[in-house]
């Protein structure tokens, strides 16, 4: 079943009556509501504090961020009531909101703690958080000038991490119709997502689990949420280099943890490199450290998870979680 099937029938225009603010209000709030029950906390800089109904999670319309993808975002996950590498992912929010002349509502330690407070507020031990910052409400127009202030969303929500039999299996990947992305917003982790969307769509209707992006000279850049790396033939340890992807905080961790036992090096990466692999790996805040045991079909070295993906698995999330910042 479609998931449109299962909403209530939008009313004909001739039934649209206007409303106070009382009825708009008390409608809106007995509004189907997809995704409610993983929503466990949340702030809007405008309103101030935070609030734990779902049914409130909403954004000024006209806010840049929403119809012109006009702002950057971060997604940090949490264990055993500890965010992982919150710092390092704030860096890099500020380095993408400096790249595009974004200042946030607030001073960036403000910012840290307000997460924290959203953390604290959605009362899990294990979640995700979801920063936002928006050139902010005013107009919809394509002009900053007509956004008096920025904007500010973070969001507390359920998030766990895949059962072992997820990683036991094995993802398959593919060659994705979307090229690398290249131009000034290279390395800026900014809201427009729409290639990343048709990315993850592309790989439904093939069914196939990750799909990668190559760049114009056939080198392997990243999959369409997270990073990716090899063991090559000779045991190294291999990122990609040169191809346009965001720099990845799990990445940089896993690289750091895997020169520890193993060489390691960031050299260009192109299909045939891929399919001479030992494994192939993929890592990122929802995959941490995650095999990708075919690709377009064919088996990557076993055809099955390797001891590299997971030794570093293991050897990341202890990392994660000693160094995690707790609430």
């Amino acid at each position: 079943m479609h998931p449109a099937d299962t909403m209530p029938p939008l009313p004909h225009a001739n039934a649209i009556t206007l409303m106070d603010s009382a009825d708009y209000i008390a409608r809106l709030l007995a509004a189907p509501r997809p995704g409610a029950d993983r929503v466990l906390a949340f702030h809007d800089h405008r309103v101030g504090g935070v609030c734990t109904d779902p049914r409130l999670l909403l954004a000024p319309l006209d806010d840049h961020l929403c119809h012109r993808g006009d702002g950057v975002f971060e997604s940090i996950r949490y264990q055993q009531r500890r965010l992982f590498q919150l710092d390092l992912h704030l860096a890099r929010l500020r380095r993408s909101a400096e790249a595009i002349r974004l200042v946030p509502p607030c001073t960036w330690d403000d910012l840290r703690c307000r997460v924290l407070a959203v953390a604290r507020a959605g009362g899990q031990d294990e979640g995700g958080i979801r920063v936002l910052v928006g050139r902010g409400p005013g107009g919809f127009g394509i002009s900053p000038a007509e956004c008096p202030q920025s904007s500010l969303y973070i969001i507390a929500w359920r998030q766990t991490a895949p059962p072992e039999a997820w990683f036991a299996a094995g993802l398959s990947a593919f060659r994705s119709a979307m090229p690398a992305q290249r131009g000034p917003l290279t390395g800026v982790k900014h809201a427009n997502y729409l290639p990343n969307v048709l990315m993850m769509d592309e790989a439904r209707q093939r069914g196939m689990d990750v799909p990668l992006t190559f760049d114009a000279e056939g080198r392997l850049s990243e999959s369409a949420i997270a990073n990716v790396a090899l063991v090559d033939a000779g045991g190294t340890l291999v990122a990609p280099e040169g191809a346009g992807a965001l720099p990845g905080t799990t990445l940089h961790r896993v690289m750091d943890l895997a020169a520890a036992f193993m060489p390691t090096a960031r050299r260009a990466i192109t299909e045939a490199d891929i399919l001479s692999a030992r494994e192939f790996l993929i890592l990122g805040t929802v995959y941490e450290c995650a095999s990708l045991v075919r690709y377009e079909g064919a088996p990557i070295g076993t055809g099955a998870p390797g001891p590299v993906a997971a030794r570093l698995r293991e050897a990341l999330r202890r990392s994660l979680l000693a160094d995690g910042t707790p609430f």
